[in-house]
């Protein structure tokens, strides 16, 4: 189906199923524990192996042997591969490094070896028999030290520095300037399940059970990487226990797993211990940002810009955080640029709102320094700064922007009015009060998604498609919309995913998920209300499908019916034309917070919470609320706990495992409010709808820090705002 023009009136609009606070059709198979995740898969292959991986005690230099004799002798050991016993292999989509092979060191905990036995106990302890020696290299591990040189990147088509107007001299000229630099933390994805792959060969062809976000791409990756024809190879990936962009690509325990079984003659289960999750995959990288804006004493912004340097590994990508400066707010003069600097740690890639989470930590504490520079509401001075179109591009308009009404309802539903502007001036006993806001911005992107859809003889549908579900509520949604455009109960749909041998889905990663798969789906089962018309008899255009039965005219006939003489089995996928190039596409939100700081011990507490979003049509309500709380509190770890500690002496990082690496727990979220505008998007999608679950992270890390600063009177501008980055700077408690 081609999605060219605006979507007008379709089955979607009735509302009946889409749109309402559906519980998840998985819900039971995980609350009972019989979800089948990548490790558990026990029934998938017969006679399955462990293994386990060797990772680099370097960070950089080279390996220049491996004694795996006393590993190979060890009890139940089948098999050991070594780095040294294969040519270098190299990821294909997105690839920065060395998967495995050679003898090359590129960061710590690189996998070396891979070790193969009857038991995982028994592959743990014969991989610590595995002997390495290395010619240690000089590495780079301080960014901090490298930034300042650290030479100008672009991101895709954009330019090194992007230019608008004239920068330099509109900042000169500016009655009021603000000048700063923020800093973020390397952060990890933290997700609960590991990277967990099951690897079987069957002659020349590989099934992989595995852990992946992107079944397609990473399906195409394993060909590459292993040197085998695409069609060779098989992924499965039906549930996946959390990945916020790390599972996006292939990682090392899916070509280690699929090595080992090669070589051991058997299936092989393999997963990833916690701390070499940390350091062998993926990581956000750490940022140093200054953001320079200069105003009218009226508060309109007339220059800005946006200035950022995070490291990689040599070909690897910034961290793009300027993205959301480039749109967010109105200003004639802009500039934006990022520089990259060559650091020997572990990839950087994409982590849940790659740019824009980052980003507005610090572009959000910049706009209300502003607006105190002004004495202005720091609500009115971005409401005053909105803009209807793409400052630069002036021509181009957004498809639809309700950041000023997300900013208003959350005010005036938060208690905004309450909010004492002094710092420091509202306390309860020893407790510091303060409130903050921030907007939240995240881009809406549009990826071709297929579906296949089949229906039987008593009216079931079935969905293959090979989406996936990340913890998201995707089974459901994508049952809501077979249900809608169908019209049958969702008792009549059947979803299954993340198989590679379903048609290609957008996959989940970017906020794209949602209204690409669902859309996908919607085009399938358009193309099957019409083959199912025509077996009927019926005009397509003049059917109607509700309550299970297909009606044209005074004829009513069950849907069932139509495929009585054997299944029904079309395939459909949406395909965007134009529309995303003729709009900007983006989401929006208010985000409120109110903190208590311990003015004796710096102690924070996030004491409320509330997002106002506006993402196009919201799906399933209930299931889109979780994804935005889960993102809130993701956006507290962001603003007070998370913080990969760089060892810049030997470059890994310190607080590799979940004891150290602290993320909030429950004790330490408060209750969240969200509110959803009513918002449609036709040139969105036939769904109308756009992503939801980063925008609810977007600028909340700011909010929390603008509070802080309303509640102390203390700026800080380096995540994370632990107590001993305050605590000798508060107000004396009386």
């Amino acid at each position: 189906m081609k999605f060219d023009t605006p979507a007008g009136t379709n089955p979607i609009d009735q509302l009946k199923v889409i749109g309402k606070p559906t519980d998840r059709i998985d819900g039971p198979l995980k609350t009972t524990g019989t979800a089948p995740y990548a490790y558990e898969r026990h029934d998938a292959v017969a006679n399955q192996a462990y293994g386990y991986i060797v990772g680099s005690a370097i960070a950089k230099g080279r390996i220049t042997r491996i004694n795996a004799e006393q590993a190979r002798a060890a009890p139940g050991v089948l098999a050991v591969v070594t780095t040294l016993d294969m040519p270098k292999l190299t990821k294909g989509n997105f690839a920065i490094a060395s998967l495995f092979g050679g003898p090359e060191v590129q960061h710590y905990h690189q996998a070396v070896a891979i070790v193969v036995a009857e038991t995982f106990e028994q592959a743990r302890t014969a991989a610590n028999l595995v002997r390495v020696d290395y010619a240690r290299g000089k590495g780079n591990f301080d960014l901090a030290a490298l930034a300042p040189t650290a030479p100008y990147t672009g991101d895709d088509d954009a330019p090194k520095i992007s230019r608008v107007g004239n920068f330099e001299g509109a900042f000169a000229a500016a009655p009021v300037k603000l000048d700063a630099t923020y800093t973020t933390p390397d952060e990890s994805h933290a997700m609960m399940e590991p990277f967990a792959t099951i690897a079987a060969w069957e002659g020349d062809k590989l099934t992989l059970w595995t852990s992946n976000q992107m079944i397609a791409w990473t399906k195409g990756d394993v060909a590459k990487t292993l040197g085998i024809p695409k069609e060779n190879v098989r992924l499965d990936s039906p549930f996946i226990g959390g990945g916020f962009g790390g599972k996006l690509f292939l990682r090392a325990d899916a070509i280690l797993a699929a090595l080992g079984a090669k070589a051991a003659k058997r299936p092989v289960k393999l997963a990833m211990p916690r701390p070499m999750m940390i350091n062998n995959a993926t990581h956000r990288p750490a940022t140093i940002q200054r953001i320079r804006l200069g105003a009218t004493r009226e508060g309109r912004i007339t220059a800005i810009a946006h200035e950022s340097a995070s490291g990689n590994l040599p070909d690897g990508k910034p961290e793009t955080a300027v993205q959301q400066t480039k749109l967010l707010y109105a200003g004639e003069n802009r500039l934006t640029a990022m520089r990259l600097a060559e650091l020997d740690l572990p990839e950087g890639n994409a982590m849940r709102a790659p740019g824009e989470a980052p980003g507005l930590m610090a572009l959000e504490i910049a706009m209300d320094e502003m607006a105190e520079k002004l004495g202005m509401d720091p609500v009115q001075f971005r409401i005053l700064n909105d803009t209807q179109v793409d400052p630069e591009k002036p021509e181009r308009k957004f498809s639809q922007r309700q950041l000023v009404e997300c900013l208003r309802l959350g005010a005036e539903r938060f208690g905004w009015d309450r909010r004492v502007a002094k710092p420091a001036s509202v306390r309860e006993g020893r407790w510091l009060i303060g409130m903050g806001v921030a907007a939240g911005f995240r881009n809406n992107l549009l990826m071709k998604s297929a579906a296949r859809v089949r229906l039987d003889g008593k009216g079931v549908v079935t969905i293959e498609t090979d989406m996936t579900d990340i913890g998201t509520g995707t089974y459901t949604i994508l049952a809501q919309t077979a249900a809608e455009t169908m019209g049958i109960g969702l008792d009549k749909v059947v979803v299954k995913l993340g198989d590679s041998d379903f048609p290609v889905s957008a996959g989940s990663g970017g906020q794209w998920g949602a209204n690409n798969s669902t859309a996908g789906v919607y085009a399938a089962c358009m193309k099957l209300r019409e083959t199912v018309a025509q077996r009927l008899g019926f005009d397509p255009a003049a059917s109607a499908f509700a309550d299970g039965k297909v009606r044209s005219g005074k004829r009513s006939v069950a849907l069932g019916d139509a495929a009585r003489d054997g299944e029904i089995v079309v395939e459909d996928s949406i395909e965007y034309g134009t529309l995303d190039k003729q709009y900007q596409q983006s989401t929006f939100a208010g985000h409120f917070v109110e903190v208590a700081v311990d003015g004796f011990t710096g102690e924070t507490r996030v004491r409320r919470m509330l997002a106002v979003c506006a993402a196009g049509r919201i799906l399933n309500p209930k299931a889109a609320r979780s994804q935005v709380i889960g993102a809130m509190t993701m956006g507290v770890g962001a603003a007070l706990m998370e913080e990969l500690a760089v060892d810049k002496r030997f470059g890994f990082f310190v607080n590799h495992d979940l004891a150290s690496y602290e993320v909030p727990v429950h004790a330490d979220i408060p209750h969240q409010d969200v509110i959803f505008l009513d918002e449609v998007d036709p040139i969105s999608s036939p769904m109308k709808a756009k992503g939801v679950g980063e925008l609810g992270l977007c600028g909340v890390g700011a909010a929390i820090a603008n509070a802080i600063y309303n509640a102390t009177g203390v700026r800080v501008r380096d995540y994370p705002i632990t107590l001993d980055k305050h605590l000798d700077r508060l107000p004396e408690i009386v």
